[in-house]
């Protein structure tokens, strides 16, 4: 097996959770293969950069193994190896920082309105 649909192998080493997931961000533009964006049937071999636009997150994987079924992760991450800036993987930590816990309503109170998300949102911010 020299090449691999790119969409078949983001799936396979449980990069997106469905085949369908990698394959809108392969149509809308969100994976690129060496600086190249790609389709979903665009072929990826052993040695190509794969980067990939997910969640507001800039990824980067060197592929080192093609496989086309899904396998299990501690198998999957041996298939590529992680080459994402460190700055980059803190933007996530920076983000998640503070916000373990959800918020809590009074019972009965309702889903807040537009203007109490708003104020909640600001809030949030703040930090």
């Amino acid at each position: 097996m020299d090449k691999v649909r790119v969409d078949k192998w983001l799936w396979s080493v449980r990069i997106f959770k469905s085949r369908t997931m990698a394959t809108d961000a392969c149509k809308s533009g969100k994976i690129a293969v060496d600086d190249t964006r790609v389709k979903p049937s665009t072929s990826v071999e052993v040695g190509q950069k794969v980067r990939v636009h997910k969640n507001g997150f800039n990824l980067e994987f060197k592929v080192l193994k093609l496989i086309e079924k899904r396998v299990g992760a501690p198998i999957a991450v041996t298939c590529y190896e992680d080459l994402t800036p460190a700055d980059e993987l803190n933007k996530y930590n920076d983000w998640y920082a503070g916000k373990a816990r959800p918020e809590q309503r009074e019972k009965g109170a309702g889903r807040p309105t537009k203007r109490e998300r708003r104020q909640l949102d600001d809030f949030k911010e703040e930090d």
